[in-house]
């Protein structure tokens, strides 16, 4: 597989890594059914803002680039799904667009167990858990929500992703550490600006204009009274 592709191509992985991959999503996947988050999703409107904002995401996917087979480069919209359904759907969500990448020739089928565990729980874990963090430890105040969850948590689910690529690159023999410090890891890095950016504007519209888009956003708790 010599193309660029937006998840990992299945010859750069040992056999062991990509049936780890497969067993960590179905233990995710039996999680989710146990805790009944599915259910949200049998309430019409809140079906249709869920394909929605899928294939929303899906399609900026779609904008990408990259320097070698695994090593793509492009926005990921995880943290801002994370605010709008809360992990599981946004995790259930990363998993149908990296299910569609690869039914469009973009992914391995192979790989696609170790693909939603680094691009789509991953992401949606840590923006996840920086949104509880700022629920507990900060003021209840528009800006902390649309800068720390919308901005910081998104720039962080992208630092997360391109080290936990370099690392696994590393540690499956695919490309050496210097090359990846090298040609790969500031990059992604840096990236983490642009889903930031692209981020906080989407959350922001949206907690102005649409608040009932965002599950955790409350506008009586973090607008009025302030």
């Amino acid at each position: 597989m010599n193309f660029t592709a937006l998840g990992l191509p299945a010859s750069l992985l040992p056999a062991s890594f990509s049936l780890a991959g497969w067993l960590g999503l179905a233990f995710l996947f039996w999680r989710w059914l146990m805790s009944g988050d599915w259910r949200r999703l049998g309430d019409q409107k809140a079906l249709n803002l869920f394909l929605g904002a899928t294939v929303a995401v899906l399609a900026l996917w779609q904008i990408h680039a990259g320097v070698r087979p695994g090593l793509a480069f492009h926005l990921y919209g995880l943290a801002g799904l994370t605010l709008m359904f809360g992990f599981w759907r946004a995790t259930f969500a990363g998993v149908l667009i990296l299910l569609a990448n690869a039914a469009f020739g973009h992914a391995s089928w192979s790989a696609l167990g170790i693909d939603a565990l680094l691009m789509a729980a991953l992401p949606a874990a840590v923006s996840w858990r920086i949104y509880r963090f700022i629920g507990r430890r900060l003021p209840n105040h528009f800006f902390i929500y649309v800068l720390g969850n919308g901005f910081f948590g998104a720039a962080l689910s992208v630092v997360a992703i391109g080290l936990a690529t370099t690392a696994l690159m590393v540690f499956a023999g695919a490309y050496s550490l210097d090359y990846l410090l090298g040609q790969y890891t500031p990059y992604a890095l840096l990236l983490s600006w642009g889903e930031a950016f692209s981020t906080g504007m989407a959350v922001t519209m949206m907690a102005v204009y649409r608040p009932a888009w965002l599950e955790t956003f409350d506008d009586t708790k973090y607008i009025q009274n302030k």
